[in-house]
């Protein structure tokens, strides 16, 4: 049975996996977890908690580790399959049925033959000039208008007279397009409007653009056999006097695909802009979901890119591929929501979002901002391209060059810089009242950040430097000392910094404690945080002296340390601080874990597995990360 991630998804997040482990194993509340006796070793010292905010569970004592579908497998040994069988019957969501799901995609076939159209009126379309002088390159002219738009179209028709009595959705798709492509060739206004917008024939080909043609009836000429099934589809629609009719005439064709590259909907654009809506995306279906699919992804994928940007309509998403800038990608027809930010931050924890910078620009980029930072769990980041006026990124690319605009893409702001101004240019933060005003208003977006995370403490600290409230304490340092901290102290006493000037970065850290010798600093400091962790106060700078007092018995290291570990320098905005925070926590994590398998201090061959697993996952997210930077 396949299951989709996102079913997988609601079932653990209406999983309590507190109460699911409870029920097998006796836990305590310690600190910010629920601690007890591991249930896959024996152990008389409790080492395994569970993590109510993550739904996560370890053993720091036999690495086991999971959500809770990796717990119902292992304690009862069962698999996937029976475990979501399970679960999904005790939260309510249904598991998707093999057989129901393939027969939604099913429609009746009738027994009729097309009927071609009547050749369209040759246009003869007036020779490109410039300058005065026309130009002799046509990238249109390798096209072969056959005179019959349904010439050699026969071989997606069924011949037979006793056709097979059911069709499949996702084939009548690809005949549409393939139907639309073929086209093309029969519209000079439809080619003109391609080459007006610069596309290339090769371009034209690789997104597979096509025509619809005029014809009130050209779907039901062309494929009488599925009528029923371009119903399905919405691609008939029924008039109030009982006449059916096609969706799409007279439009230039945007083929819509699924992340399997299946053809699922289709995007039409009205060649004459006085005919509204200019744009007509195909009605949500069996097969085709507007909120849940985003166009050019599947091509981005295909083009193997890295960075994802959103970007307004299709031909912006073109025009970007066409210049060598891959991963653009666009709503179909509807504004951003949290399953499209969701389907990118699955490709990549960094994405990018274009908005126009006029008024209607400001106000889509708030409301997306408001979507987006409830889903802004540690690692993610979220960056605001804000477009010139009058621009979209074709005519950016244009007037900047390729270059240009990739530079200009990479230094887009990052979210918190974003916020800081989009705020700030409202009140008069010279003034304690504006002051106040931004912080007010900070603190409302804070609070839809989730709940366990340290990105919303970053953030009010960074805002509150940028205003001037409570300088944070630096102490008074050699540069050269700042420059050269990696000689000075190590890595384990680096994190400690970190720790004291950022202290809810500690749940990037947490993990360390399972691995760090009980006799180092580090150890003891992540054991004092453990222990207060719940209790830190919410505004930053209270937290931090906090944490101070609660480590004074360690002053004296610390004030080395805080001496000649410059942490300031190196987190300057909350990403910057989060992303050092998750390097270094990797780091330390990797060259523990491989101490612990070459000095063979495990106790059975499954811990060394497990051992190794985590090296492995490491390694991993180590390359990824690479990719990034």
């Amino acid at each position: 049975m396949a299951i989709p991630q996102h079913t997988i998804d609601q079932i653990l997040d209406r999983t309590d996996i507190v109460d699911l482990i409870g029920q097998r194993v006796k836990l305590k509340k310690s600190g910010r977890t629920y601690s007890g006796c591991c249930p896959f070793h024996q152990e008389k010292s409790p080492s395994f908690h569970v993590y109510a905010d993550k739904q996560y569970y370890h053993c720091f004592g036999c690495q086991a580790n999971g959500n809770a579908i990796r717990f119902l497998m292992d304690i009862d040994g069962r698999n996937f399959v029976e475990v979501m069988k399970d679960l999904s019957s005790q939260t309510g969501i249904d598991l998707p049925k093999d057989n129901q799901e393939s027969k939604k995609i099913l429609y009746k076939r009738e027994t009729k033959k097309p009927t071609p159209l009547k050749p369209a009126e040759q246009q003869t379309a007036s020779p490109v000039v410039e300058n005065n002088t026309p130009v002799a390159f046509d990238p249109f002219e390798d096209f072969q208008a056959p005179s019959d738009p349904f010439a050699g179209f026969e071989q997606f028709q069924i011949e037979d007279e006793a056709p097979a009595q059911e069709g499949n959705l996702f084939d009548l798709l690809e005949n549409i397009a393939q139907f639309y492509e073929r086209q093309l060739p029969n519209s000079q206004s439809a080619q003109q409007y391609f080459k007006k917008r610069g596309l290339t024939e090769k371009t034209i080909q690789f997104w597979r653009l096509g025509y619809a043609p005029e014809d009130w009836q050209h779907l039901e000429k062309a494929f009488p056999q599925d009528i029923e099934g371009l119903k399905l589809l919405g691609l008939i629609r029924t008039s109030d006097s009982g006449r059916d009719f096609d969706l799409l005439r007279d439009r230039v064709i945007f083929p819509i695909r699924d992340t399997k590259g299946r053809v699922v909907g289709f995007g039409g654009r009205a060649l004459n802009d006085e005919i509204k809506p200019k744009y007509i995306n195909s009605p949500d279906s069996e097969v085709f979901h507007k909120n849940q699919l985003l166009y050019g992804l599947y091509e981005g994928r295909k083009e193997k890119a890295h960075d994802y940007l959103m970007v307004e309509g299709y031909m912006d998403v073109i025009a970007l591929q066409q210049s060598g800038i891959h991963g653009a990608v666009a709503t179909l027809g509807t504004a951003s929501n949290t399953e499209h930010l969701n389907i990118l931050f699955k490709q990549n924890n960094r994405i990018t979002i274009a908005f126009d910078g006029d008024a209607a620009g400001q106000k889509a980029a708030r409301r997306t901002l408001e979507i987006a930072l409830p889903l802004l769990n540690d690692g993610r980041e979220l960056k605001f391209f804000v477009l010139p006026n009058d621009h979209d990124p074709d005519s950016l690319i244009r007037r900047e060059g390729v270059e240009n605009f990739k530079r200009l893409l990479e230094n887009a702001p990052l979210m918190s810089e974003f916020i800081f101004s989009h705020l700030s240019r409202n009140h008069n933060v010279t003034t304690p009242e504006g002051k106040s005003q931004v912080m007010a208003e900070l603190k409302q977006l804070t609070e839809l950040l989730p709940k366990f995370g340290s990105y919303r403490y970053l953030l009010q600290q960074y805002f509150r430097e940028k205003l001037g409230f409570n300088r944070k304490w630096q102490p008074q340092v050699n540069n050269d000392a700042a420059l050269s901290f990696s000689t000075k102290i190590d890595a384990e006493e680096y994190v400690a910094a970190i720790l004291m000037n950022h202290p809810y970065l500690y749940i990037h850290f947490e993990p360390l404690r399972a691995l760090i010798p009980q006799d180092q600093l580090l150890y003891k400091i992540l054991n004092i945080f453990n222990i207060i962790f719940d209790e830190l106060p919410d505004d930053a700078e209270h937290a931090k002296y906090y944490v101070l007092g609660a480590c004074a018995n360690h002053h004296f290291e610390l004030q080395r340390i805080l001496q000649q570990a410059n942490v300031s320098d190196y987190t300057t905005s909350p990403e910057q601080a989060d992303k050092l925070a998750a390097d270094f926590s990797t780091k330390l994590q990797h060259q523990y874990l491989q101490q612990k398998i070459r000095s063979k201090k495990f106790t059975s061959i499954a811990e060394m597995k497990n051992l190794k697993h985590q090296i492995y996952m490491i390694d991993k997210k180590r390359s990824l990360t690479l990719i990034d930077e």
